[in-house]
């Protein structure tokens, strides 16, 4: 016998809803979301998709009302729960717009747990929009396939960030003038983590300071070539999702 073709299809939509779902649950869509199901998709009234909510998982859906501008979305039943990801926070000074909206997006994809952005004195960007960061988001993780978003927090003053840091999750602080190898560090602090990346400029000498007298703060270096900011914030992540994360295929 043929075997039963696996629905929905993995090349049906896959959309984030912020409403909390559950089987029955009916989602009405209108703007963006029903502009791209309904006019870049081409979906109709039974049409499948994967709807997911940032609390449960995924779940298999059908479009179970359409016109020309609004679509009702019909959650059936839970495909896989809320992933578990790593505990770990990337805290990283804003940048120009593209490359830290970039940064944002390589963050979703990658597993981060929560999404810091620090002021510092160097940082050439003060403002940051929430909304377009957190669309990056989405957006990677609708394509990747990630159930569970990074947790967004309001840009924090460095000196706050330092203040309130809590004493049982270890600061792996990229530091350009020099630190320890990162994979030696990470054999010896595990737990709760977070990776700390500056501005184009860097650290102020104060910066610098205030960072190293902080009791769980770990200066590492990462490697011989000097990185942008963009560029070290994932290149932290991901070594330390090699070591202490999940790639490690269990």
């Amino acid at each position: 016998m043929p075997a039963t073709p696996a629905w929905p299809p993995r090349s049906s939509p896959r959309l984030f809803v912020d409403e909390p779902l559950a089987e029955g649950a009916e989602i009405a869509l209108d703007g963006p979301p029903a502009h791209y199901l309904l006019k870049v998709m081409r979906l109709a009234e039974g049409a499948p998709l994967t709807l997911f909510d940032d609390r449960s998982g995924d779940y298999a859906a059908t479009v179970v009302a359409a016109d020309k501008r609004r679509l009702t979305v019909r959650a059936e039943r839970l495909l896989r729960p809320r992933d578990e990801v790593p505990d770990l926070w990337l805290c990283a000074a804003p940048i120009k717009r593209q490359r830290f909206d970039w940064v944002a997006e390589k963050a979703s994809e990658l597993g981060v747990r929560r999404f810091v952005p620090v002021a510092t004195a160097r940082a050439v960007v003060d403002k940051i929009k929430e909304g377009r960061l957190r669309a990056h988001m989405i957006e990677a993780a609708e394509q990747c396939e990630r159930n569970a978003l990074p947790e967004l927090a309001d840009l924090t003053p460095f000196a706050a960030l330092l203040a309130d840091w809590p004493g049982d999750r270890q600061l792996f602080f990229c530091d350009e003038r020099g630190g320890g190898g990162f994979r030696g560090a990470l054999r010896a602090h595990d737990g709760p983590a977070a990776v700390l990346i500056g501005p184009e400029g860097g650290f102020t000498d104060e910066e610098n300071a205030a960072i190293r007298a902080l009791p769980q703060a770990v200066p590492v270096s990462l490697g011989p070539r000097i990185l942008r900011a963009d560029t070290a914030a994932v290149a932290a992540v991901s070594l330390w999702m090699a070591g202490r994360g999940d790639w490690d295929g269990k």
